[in-house]
């Protein structure tokens, strides 16, 4: 499936579930693809053809993004290494969660969620260990018998009870035994990173021409793929923002307008080559000679009409 076909299909998937989706858009290189938001829930999506394309350095803007918009990143692609993705499977990327077209459609339209993770070393599930235990229980077994019966050691059938995964096979094996489910669902939307990879999170603004924000206050956060090249927040706001030349800010000025109304967010665009201000759908253009002379970080909420 081509990428343009790819991208329409998990928009219509998305407008099918209830979501606002924001416009598209082809700049290159792309940490995302779309934002989508319900009631509850905003989503920062990648598509992909293979999700093993994704680098490490777009899975962290992604996760960066989303954190900082209060929202959940999600990869949805065709293929891993040299196989499509299971239905009802969860790949992991980077920490991020990787779904195809088909699991996405089941988790939001059909509110079926997949249940198993696959990884290089196989199929993973989680198990309900409480559920477990009470099975185990029910039917005055040690530990040590039930680890038997499924060939398993004492030791990780108490790991099981509380809250270890296992293999599908391993996971099979137990229903089988007692007839009822034991398998959790994995629920996209609740997904917490690992801490290790919260631990890779650093900021670049020492390396960026908008670091004069930072003495106002005002926490930069610069990105490699997005269509903005930093996030900024302040007293619990964030600001999707674009900075360069008029030439090429102004193009990009309504497209950052409309992923800022998804997301719920402000938009501003910092132009270097002119004392121009004025706005842009929703995206406040100002010029960077105007931005030093602003005191703090109340003053740009003003301006951005807060």
């Amino acid at each position: 499936m081509s990428q343009d076909r790819q991208l329409q299909l998990v928009t219509s998937v998305m407008i099918t579930a209830g979501f606002d989706v924001s416009e598209r858009f082809t700049l290159r290189p792309r940490s995302f693809d779309l934002i989508a938001r319900n009631d509850g829930t905003l989503l920062v999506i990648k598509v992909v053809s293979h999700i093993d394309s994704v680098s490490e350095e777009a899975a962290f803007d992604l996760e960066l993004i989303s954190r900082l918009l209060g929202g959940i990143p999600l990869i949805v692609g065709e293929r891993a290494r040299d196989a499509e993705l299971e239905r009802g499977a969860v790949y992991v990327r980077y920490g991020i969660y990787a779904v195809s077209p088909s699991t996405l459609y089941d988790y939001f339209v059909e509110k079926i969620p997949p249940l198993v993770y696959a990884s290089p070393g196989g199929l993973y599930v989680n198990i309900d260990g409480d559920a477990l235990k009470d099975l185990r229980e029910k039917r005055n077994m040690s530990l040590g018998d039930l680890g038997n019966v499924l060939g398993v050691s004492r030791r990780t059938i108490s790991k099981y009870e509380s809250g270890m995964g296992t293999t599908l096979d391993v996971a099979i094996r137990i229903e089988e035994f007692f007839n009822t489910g034991v398998v959790e669902s994995i629920d996209l939307i609740r997904h917490e990173l690992p801490k290790a990879m919260e631990a890779e999170k650093t900021s670049s603004y020492l390396q960026s021409p908008m670091e004069f924000l930072e003495q106002i206050g005002v926490r930069l956060h610069t990105l490699h793929g997005a269509p903005f090249q930093a996030l900024l927040t302040f007293d619990k706001h964030t600001i999707l923002t674009g900075y360069g030349p008029a030439q090429k800010v102004v193009k990009r000025a309504a497209l950052i307008g409309n992923l800022s109304q998804i997301a719920k967010k402000h938009a501003m665009c910092i132009i270097t080559d002119s004392t121009r201000e004025k706005k842009i759908g929703r995206t406040l253009v100002i010029s960077e000679e105007r931005l030093h002379k602003i005191e703090d970080g109340f003053e740009l909420l003003d301006l951005l009409g807060e």
